[in-house]
């Protein structure tokens, strides 16, 4: 362990943690999740705790409010404001949550009731505070509130609803309710996860500015190194519930003490790296090497499709195709119709990466969902495998869909969890090939599992079963089922920790020069697609405004939106983030 563990600042505490231990009883045994953690942050203090899933970093957090289950055994001390949560009775800790500390939840959608309008719930608080307080005080409370977090007209939006919002709006509002009763301590539980890059920075922005304008101190939980390096002061880094490393943040990224914090940020994509193209390199070349032997030759002499890594792209047969494609969403009730995508035309050849980037709302799922025929196209061109899908007829879409894998955003949402993995990997065989075998379907299950490094007996295990990263690879195997030419990814990675992350990646890149398919990968996550692909397009509002390789569009973008983008990107590097900030804030400026 490093020395600097028990690192301390001179300033008085808000937040001591003395020796935490927290063990859950479960049926395989107890399980120690915190091991000995002792740390402190002090007024105005943003203190990050990071780690892999399963380090007990969030166990930690949820610490520091009282929000264990009864299963916990508990021992040590958590100090909020002079006050040990883990003593305190229940009527004490329902009276410090909001105004001592308070919590703002991972997933806004989750967080925030859909039957409830906004205003009410960032009210509910302050009710339960302030019995005597009128409702028009309240109501101007939580519109002070809203306008804190940068809510815009917010006045006319207390009546709204969570879905009315977006998702970087819907996590102001859960931040705002974590404001509303002035708490010293915010707890943050990856508040910027699966955001776009743009948003991401809005919002580490606004807990920068509460916490210059407010003195407001925050335990910032994320797997986002680049996070870190934008926001936070001092890091804390957990393994397997063991704290093994605090410091600066400057002396962590330029001198981590420890082996599993070197392998943390080494973990890390950034864009243009040497280690990014050492794969697209090694890629290039068993590509070349394994010319002319794609496990799919016989289904590619059927459909003309030349994925020959040894011809120029230019040259190779494209397999997608789409020319002024238009998507409109029928308004319905009285709605006007929304064009998710207007005018949009690229390729995608055999055997190529095409990445797709762009913030939410941008249509690129939209663009990957309407490949896959489960999206209606509305108007220009859109071929798929040879076949136009405008006004596309189901029956006759049927035998091309079974050329198409997708692998969903979330795993957990997209699997059935009345199945096992193997059943759930085993779908595409029980739609598609009905006359296989049982055993036959069994024994290619299994192949599917070791080929995304899944031991055979996790085939056995459900969804719940398996950890974030368990997950994505089973679903890989379950896009892969069918020996797909076209393999659709909708940001499969925006939810891992960057160590998990790096491994699927890898696996990605393997899989795809050994079976050779074409792939869209949809992701906001700019160094992930830059390491991935041949080439990106750049989406805004339903528009492709360029595309090119990632030198092209990533090194020397053109568009000034692109430009944004990359300036939005958090790095893992204090002092390149500092500057990045600002150029950001000066295109959003220019832009806005």
């Amino acid at each position: 362990m490093s020395e600097n563990v028990n690192e301390t600042t001179t300033a008085k505490s808000i937040l001591d943690v003395e020796s935490l231990n927290v063990t859950f009883s479960t049926d395989g045994g107890d399980v120690h999740a915190v091991k000995d953690v002792s740390l402190s942050v002090t007024p105005g203090e943003v203190l990050a705790i990071v780690g892999e899933s399963g380090s007990g970093k969030t166990v930690t957090a949820r610490s520091i409010l009282g929000l264990l289950p009864e299963t916990a055994q508990r021992s040590g001390a958590v100090i909020v404001s002079g006050k040990d949560v883990l003593s305190v009775s229940g009527e004490q800790l329902r009276k410090m949550r909001g105004t001592d500390v308070s919590m703002v939840f991972q997933e806004p959608s989750t967080a925030l009731n859909p039957v409830y309008t906004v205003g009410w719930q960032i009210a509910e608080g302050l009710r339960a505070h302030h019995r005597r307080a009128s409702k028009a005080e309240l109501k101007a409370k939580v519109i002070t509130a809203m306008e804190q977090v940068g809510i815009p007209d917010a006045q006319s939006r207390f009546d709204y609803y969570p879905h009315q919002f977006s998702g970087g709006q819907k996590q102001r509002i859960v931040i705002a309710m974590a404001l509303a009763l002035g708490a010293e301590l915010i707890v943050a539980d990856e508040p910027t996860t699966a955001l776009d890059v743009t948003v991401q920075a809005e919002i580490l922005d606004l807990l920068r500015d509460l916490r210059d304008e407010t003195g407001t101190a925050i335990v910032l939980i994320t797997h986002n190194m680049g996070v870190v390096a934008d926001l936070a002061d001092r890091v804390a880094v957990m393994y397997r519930g063991d704290l093994v490393e605090v410091s600066s943040v400057k002396q962590l990224f330029s001198d981590p003490k420890e082996q599993y914090t070197r392998d943390l940020l080494g973990a890390v994509p950034r864009l243009g790296s040497t280690v990014v193209g050492s794969r697209k390199a090694a890629a290039a070349s068993a590509k070349a090497d394994r010319a002319g032997e794609s496990a799919r030759e016989s289904a590619r002499e059927s459909t003309g499709a030349d994925a020959d890594p040894g011809k120029p792209r230019d040259e190779r047969d494209s397999i997608v195709v789409a020319r002024n494609l238009d998507i409109v969403y029928p308004g319905g009730f009285g709605r006007s119709d929304f064009q998710a995508v207007s005018s949009v035309s690229f390729d995608i050849k055999a055997g190529e990466v095409y990445g797709l980037v762009g913030e939410s709302g941008s249509g690129k799922t939209t663009i990957g969902r309407a490949i896959a025929g489960l999206t209606r196209a509305s108007g220009g061109s859109l071929q798929v495998l040879g076949h136009e899908m405008v006004g596309f007829k189901e029956r006759a879409f049927s035998p091309i869909r079974r050329r198409i894998g997708f692998v969903f955003q979330d795993p957990a949402a997209s699997f059935n969890p009345h199945l096992t993995i193997g059943e759930c990997v085993a779908e595409p065989f029980a739609i598609h090939q009905r006359d296989m075998s049982p055993r036959d379907r069994e024994k290619r299950v299994l192949e599917l599992l070791d080929s995304v490094q899944l031991p055979k007996a996790y085939g056995a295990r459900y969804p719940h079963e398996l950890s974030g990263g368990q997950r994505q690879r089973a679903s890989l195997a379950r896009g892969l089922a069918l020996d797909p030419e076209l393999l659709v990814a909708d940001e499969p990675t925006s939810a891992l920790d960057v160590s998990v992350q790096a491994k699927v990646l890898e696996l990605f890149v393997e899989l795809q020069n050994r079976f050779d398919f074409a792939a869209l990968f949809i992701s906001h996550d700019l160094a992930v697609v830059d390491m991935l692909s041949d080439r990106i397009g750049v989406l805004f509002h339903g528009e492709l405004l360029e595309e090119g390789t990632g030198e092209q569009v990533l090194g020397s973008p053109s568009n000034d939106y692109t430009k944004r983008l990359i300036a939005s990107l958090p790095v893992p590097d204090p002092d390149e983030q500092a500057k990045r900030r600002g150029l950001a804030r000066s295109l959003r400026t220019t832009a806005g």
